[in-house]
């Protein structure tokens, strides 16, 4: 059909369609150009700090290029024993981590549940949720000493009770039809719990689980800088005391890049477990 044949309503519906081609909510858009998207954006944050630090709009020990942050982080890693620094990091974060859930998880579950365990619990959890994690570190060195343990506990203690409330409302939010039906079936509390609750819960603990697991990522230097020798917090603190701004900030790059790796891995798990939730 012409341009001219249309009338003028047709075509200013037209024009507001090419026009919203670009930005639609809820759009879906294919994956290459998910990954040109996220490599222009860093691409230009890379770029207007290489520029910045060319055009000496910054101090150069202070804030040194991305191409000097790259030479120190393969420098690293080949000659300073930095991947050890990273095993250890790493060992603590799936330690700490795995133990949050393991009490989080079934305990956020009973408490979206049962009223009178939420009642029970709640005020301790909710109380427990707004104290910072580091106004421990005093407490877990005198009662747990300088060692592996003190580390872990303030990681655990960094998560738990979030992760407790994240799975607690998310077990609020289950359709009450789920639980009503099953009753109306027969079937027991224990029955109803182990084969409609969790089931249709476990979409929603991965997603729990992957928002708590960046916070615990945020703790690990908090964690690694007091009595530590080894992680990659302790390698930052080494890094300070010479001034060496360069390995700190791959420091910080590593720690970004180890937890878009957890993010990326969880995120294919729930895709893997739960293809129809994508479909939908």
């Amino acid at each position: 059909m012409s341009e001219y044949s249309l009338s003028s309503t047709q075509r200013e519906e037209r024009t507001v369609r090419r026009k919203s081609r670009l930005f639609e909510f809820n759009q879906s858009i294919p994956f290459g150009s998910v990954l040109r998207l996220g490599f222009t954006a860093w691409f230009i944050f890379f770029g207007i700090w290489e520029l910045a630090v060319l055009l000496k709009l910054t101090n150069a020990v202070l804030l040194p290029g991305p191409f000097t942050v790259l030479t120190s982080f393969v420098e690293l890693f080949t000659a300073k024993n930095y991947l050890y620094d990273v095993g250890m990091s790493l060992f603590r974060i799936v330690v700490s981590f795995t133990l949050a859930c393991m009490l989080a998880i079934p305990l956020g579950i009973l408490m979206g549940t049962f009223r009178r365990v939420e009642a029970f619990f709640n005020p301790l959890v909710s109380a427990f949720r707004y104290l910072p994690a580091p106004s421990f570190i005093p407490l877990l060195l005198m009662w747990l000493g300088a060692g592996e343990a003190q580390k872990l506990a303030l990681l655990f203690l960094g998560v738990v009770w979030f992760l407790i409330t994240l799975i607690m409302d998310y077990a609020k939010s289950l359709p009450a039809d789920f639980v009503n039906s099953a009753l109306t079936l027969g079937g027991n509390r224990r029955q109803v719990l182990w084969t409609v609750v969790v089931p249709a819960m476990l979409p929603d603990i991965l997603t729990a689980m992957r928002q708590m697991l960046a916070v615990s990522w945020t703790y690990l230097v908090i964690a690694e800088i007091v009595a530590a020798s080894s992680g990659i917090g302790a390698m930052m603190m080494r890094a300070k005391r010479f001034v060496h701004i360069d390995e700190i900030m791959a420091g910080i790059i590593t720690i970004g890049l180890l937890g878009l790796v957890f993010d990326i891995l969880l995120r294919r798990l729930r895709r893997m477990l739960f293809p129809y939730l994508d479909s939908e």
